[in-house]
């Protein structure tokens, strides 16, 4: 769930997923702490001086890329620069998402690393609670800061703010674009891999498995904190179910749920670890530190560490969505579940019932795999920028990619609780507490689908495990 519209307080160091998921999607309102303008004060009194003594400042004092060896010779450069990246392509970027970019941006700001004054932050953060944020295109950032995304944001939402020499390179030599994506992404591979553990339990009771694969001393023996959870909630479910096992090892998409779930919730949980390190993490250059009163060129822009997690969010989230997949089409047959073939109403049906939705389940599970490609060892040429620029981490891609599978998994889970609540009622046994409230929840929205009936539409259902609003 969202939780509370409280505002959201922008100290550069404590920003939280959940704060981010309040701004972007439930329009909590943000605001600067007032030590944030303090430390931003602070740093732009170092960059002042830098300037008004001529040292050279990355951005600040000079151009960037092969420029850096130019000084800035005029007072309109910095708008100029804004400008001059303007060169992002494609689709607008969700709405949620700019919300998303906006809100680390100021967050980076307040943290008083950048030459930046309160009164940008200010603007930002007054931009982002009257929704006055620009569209931001999709495409053309290597993940090198998102200097794209950036300038569209920054274009946009300056609105004749006029902008204090060394500004633009705080605006723009940021990963906001990446690490709000990753943010709301990785929310939403919460909420379905939670989808992921109800349905499971739902398949359960429909395939008649065999509980001993969900006791609990199977956590205790092997430790990891993810399976000891799904054999907690997954059991849960089932408690009170009066369905008899039908054999004494099913198939390893059942046997194995609590396993390949459980490494999905500790990667997550990993992968959460590292987008609220970056949330708060000063990932510009140069950075500014006013202890020191100095500038210094570094290469904080490298989203490596958020490329990498993301990479590994979607190979992990990629096997629950196979297996998942997997128990659903064995749901359709009947020499392993003893149900009418494709779960129709009676056996012997010529009619194909449901046989015809373990097409579209696999077909989402494999566009859903294919997206788990890692994409942070991809490499750049070296041509660019004499050569200096010869690195990469796609971590937008990143971040775009694992939203895209959450979107194709949610309709996995779709068909499976489609698949698992007509067997459950094909079977007729006393489902779990548990079980029975997810049935519930499915079929406040779909129908059982009787001799002659058509397919429901999945949409209704695939929104609601979108939403979390799919109960246990």
């Amino acid at each position: 769930m969202i939780g509370s519209m409280a505002t959201v307080v922008l100290t550069g160091r404590d920003l939280r997923l959940d704060d981010v998921v309040r701004v972007a999607r439930a329009g909590a309102r943000a605001r600067l702490d007032p030590g944030a303008a303090e430390r931003m004060d602070a740093a732009h009194a170092v960059a002042t001086a830098t300037i008004a003594a001529g040292s050279p400042a990355y951005g600040i004092t000079t151009g960037v890329g092969v420029r850096k060896t130019f000084a800035v010779e005029s007072a309109a450069h910095d708008r100029l620069l804004v400008r001059q990246h303007l060169i992002g392509q494609g689709p607008p970027s969700p709405h949620d998402a700019v919300r998303a970019t906006a809100l680390r941006l100021a967050n980076a700001l307040a943290s008083g690393t950048t030459p930046a004054r309160p009164s940008l932050a200010e603007h930002i953060v007054a931009a982002l609670n009257d929704d006055r944020l620009p569209p931001v295109r999709t495409l053309g950032s290597v993940g090198q800061a998102d200097l794209a995304a950036m300038a569209d944001l920054a274009e946009g939402v300056l609105d004749g703010f006029e902008l204090a020499q060394g500004e633009a390179i705080a605006l723009l030599n940021q990963n906001a674009f990446s690490t709000g994506l990753a943010a709301l992404a990785l929310h939403d591979a919460f909420v379905l891999l939670d989808a992921l553990d109800l349905a499971g339990a739902l398949d359960y009771e429909a395939f008649g498995a065999n509980r001993d694969a969900l006791h609990p001393a199977i956590g205790v023996a092997r430790p990891y904190p993810g399976l000891q959870a799904t054999l907690a909630r997954v059991g849960g479910l089932l408690e009170g179910s009066a369905t008899e096992p039908r054999s004494l090892q099913d198939p390893l998409s059942f046997r194995t749920l609590a396993q390949v779930n459980g490494a999905a919730r500790d990667a997550l949980d990993f992968v959460l670890t590292v987008v609220e390190i970056e949330l708060n993490a000063a990932q510009s250059n140069p950075l500014v530190l006013p202890d020191e009163n100095r500038v210094i060129s570094v290469g904080n822009f490298d989203a490596q560490p958020l490329a990498t997690a993301l990479d590994i969010a979607r190979l992990a989230l990629a096997p629950a969505l196979s297996t998942a997949a997997e128990r659903a089409v064995k749901l359709l047959q009947a020499p392993l579940t003893g149900l009418p073939e494709g779960l129709g109403v009676r056996h012997g049906l010529a009619e194909s019932a449901l046989s015809e939705l373990g097409i579209a389940v696999q077909a989402f599970a494999s566009e859903a795999r294919l997206l788990a490609q890692p994409v942070s060892l991809e490499l750049v040429s070296t041509t660019q920028a004499e050569g200096i620029e010869d690195r990469m981490t796609m971590a937008p891609l990143a971040a775009r990619r694992l939203g895209e599978m959450v979107g194709l998994g949610a309709r996995v889970v779709a068909v499976e609780l489609l698949l698992a609540a007509q067997a459950c009622d094909l079977r007729g046994t006393a489902l779990g507490a548990g079980t029975a409230r997810v049935h519930r929840s499915v079929r406040s929205l779909v129908p059982f689908v009787g001799e002659g009936d058509p397919l429901p539409e999945l949409e209704p259902l695939a929104a609601l495990i979108r939403s979390g609003g799919l109960h246990d």
